[in-house]
């Protein structure tokens, strides 16, 4: 049986297994999207806005000059683009800088940034080299520098967390030719030997970022299984391994068709010695290790496709400000005022919500899994969407390379916007797919309903569990339900909100309750099928999404209109994306009872089975 209690294939049901023993299953602190899941608008946990201490944003003002300079003196990302090399000097003088060690306590050597200034700085870095980003952001928001923060022990600390200030550089090795975001899939063995002492890793790792030049990694490698209740039960171990060990050797360099300076590759490890006290969180702790990092991880990306999209913005208005056709610039030309609209408010939600999350990863005992993959999944859909009506009203010139632009002598507006939209494009697939991340959310967004359904479809479970689950359910039901069903009509707390935004605040209120009655619906409906139900779930996770960056907009608004942001302009810009966003509500809900879902099933079959293989008829196979 799965999660939902639907007969599942042996294969499948060991992905599920691994899957579900390694999840966080508790909630510790209010999540503002598990309470919309739950019918509950939690406006407490989003206003007022959080904000950087003046301490915290001077500290990071001035690391963000110094960073600035040096990239803008020593580096032409255009040259990276070309030749897949970040110069080995601006590397050494990033050293230098800290920028390698700057989430790391200054008591192991590090600059001890916050998390709002190290987003701070990957925003920046994002928006002039994609590679770079990638280079720095591998290196330490889900590298080694991470998982010892959160897992290590105190000698692994002093031992490794010291050498990423001064010229180490790491990765994070989970990914293999067989196994991606199926976990259960791994095939890399660490084999003990010496009694335990040490252990021989075998396998391979594919897609590892840095891994090209990485000095130490972390590595997910299967260790013996052990008996758990009597039944033999898969060890992922995370294992701390030093790149010039006998046995490790970089297979192949990938090339892709963005960020063409990140050192990327297939590594192999054949009988790589590794002693036991370089195990990380202990052993079969792996996947745990790795599902909490790449939490962690994820703030980083919402902070740098920001920082991409925000150039997008700044070439597309300055560009439709100059471009003159049929006698007026083309920004006041219908067509392109709908996108240059359209991306300013994408902006301003994307900015919300990347701050708004990195925030609340600072808070104690922060329990942000939903609002990070939900910040993920939105801003990289977003940035594709922003850099992409960049290239189209840059037209033509938007699709030729900058050093082109350049060479044939258009120097001030030879701005890199093809290269913007080819590094952009694989924000939706690191760290998670955008598909990936709709299961996550819809498996924690269901968890309220599985946990009281779950005995309901055990076939071990006996007739007194069922008897009891059904009355709990009765219970909570009776109490819950009805209360989905109350009008809003009015908005506490909304303190600094203009008058035209809190309208949007009771409909996001009100939807929030409709949100959860349909997830409820669909759960009574389709039961154990709701596992297969991947469109529906989406539609949900959509919702929510939408839901969640209506009420963060509101409150950052609030947040700037405080420190001295135009209300009037602000407010108009916030009020057309919640406008253009409850449009977006209104189609996933409608949607949920009216679909093509089953039509376009069907049509799937029959594509996959070659039946429809005419439709691929002269063309050179």
């Amino acid at each position: 049986m799965d999660m939902f209690g639907k007969k599942v294939g042996k294969e499948e049901r060991a992905s599920l297994e691994v899957a579900e023993a390694s999840r966080q299953t508790e909630w510790k602190q209010g999540s503002f999207l598990r309470g919309l899941y739950d019918g509950k608008y939690l406006w407490d946990l989003v206003h007022p806005f959080p904000e950087q201490t003046p301490e915290d944003k001077k500290k990071g003002d001035e690391y963000l000059a110094a960073i600035e300079r040096l990239l803008c003196e020593e580096l032409d990302p255009e040259q990276v683009d070309l030749t897949g090399e970040i110069p080995e000097g601006v590397i050494r003088k990033l050293f230098e800088m800290g920028a390698f060690a700057l989430k790391i306590p200054e008591s192991y050597g590090g600059l001890g940034m916050s998390k709002v200034n190290y987003g701070r700085v990957m925003h920046l870095i994002s928006s002039y080299c994609g590679s770079t980003s990638a280079l720095l952001s591998a290196h330490q928001s889900i590298g080694v520098p991470q998982p010892l923060l959160d897992f290590g022990t105190e000698e692994q600390k002093k031992k490794y967390l010291p050498r990423f200030r001064k010229d180490a550089i790491s990765g994070f090795a989970l990914t293999e030719p067989g196994a991606g975001s199926d976990p259960s899939k791994i095939t890399t063995t660490a084999t003990p030997i010496e009694d335990g002492k040490y252990f021989l890793l075998n396998g391979e790792k594919l897609w590892c970022t840095n891994g090209v030049i990485a000095d130490i990694l972390i590595v997910m490698a299967l260790t013996p299984p052990k008996m758990v209740h009597g039944k033999e039960k898969k060890q992922i171990t995370a294992f701390i391994v030093e790149t010039n060990t006998p046995g490790f050797e970089v297979k192949h360099r990938c090339e892709f068709m963005g960020i063409h300076g990140a050192k990327i590759g297939l590594l192999k490890f054949t009988n790589v010695k590794v002693p036991r006290e370089n195990i990380v969180a202990g052993e079969g702790e792996g996947l745990k290790l790795a599902l909490t990092t790449l939490n962690t991880g994820r703030l980083t990306i919402p902070a740098a496709v920001t920082g991409a999209s925000k150039y997008a913005l700044r070439v597309s208005r300055i560009w439709a400000a100059k471009r003159v056709q049929w006698g007026a610039p083309i920004g006041e030309h219908e067509a392109v005022a709908d996108k240059l609209a359209g991306m300013a408010a994408s902006v301003l939600a994307m900015e919300a919500m990347t701050w708004y999350v990195t925030h609340a990863a600072m808070r104690a005992h922060a329990d942000i899994r939903l609002e990070t993959a939900v910040a993920k999944k939105f801003c990289t859909e977003m940035c594709l969407d922003v850099t992409n009506e960049a290239l189209q009203i840059r037209g033509g010139r938007g699709y030729e390379t900058s050093r082109s632009l350049s060479e044939r002598g258009e120097d001030e507006t030879a701005y890199p916007i093809e290269r913007l939209v080819r590094d952009a494009r694989i924000s939706t697939i690191i760290e998670g797919t955008s598909e990936i991340m709709d299961l996550f959310i819809t498996r924690e967004a269901l968890d309220i309903h599985l946990k009281r359904m779950l005995p309901l479809f055990n076939p071990r479970a006996g007739i007194f569990s069922k008897l009891k689950a059904i009355f709990d359910m009765g219970v909570s039901y009776a109490c819950w339900y009805p209360g989905l069903w109350l009008p809003v009509f009015g908005f506490s707390n909304a303190n600094g909100i203009p008058a035209k935004l809190k309208q949007h605040l009771i409909y996001a209120k009100r939807m929030t309750r409709r949100l959860a009655r349909s997830v409820f619906h669909s759960m009574m409906i389709y039961q154990q099928a709701m596992a297969k139900k991947e469109s529906l779930a989406a539609r949900f996770v959509k919702i929510g999404c939408d839901l969640f960056a209506i009420s963060v907009v509101c409150s950052y608004v609030a947040s700037k209109i405080k420190n001295g942001i135009s209300e009037k302009d602000l407010t108009l810009l916030a009020d057309l994306f919640c406008r253009t966003t409850r449009t977006k509500i209104a189609r996933q809900f409608h949607e949920v009872c009216y679909n093509q879902d089953g039509l376009k099933k069907a049509v799937a079959k029959i594509v996959l089975s070659g039946q429809y293989e005419w439709l691929e008829s002269d063309i050179i196979k």
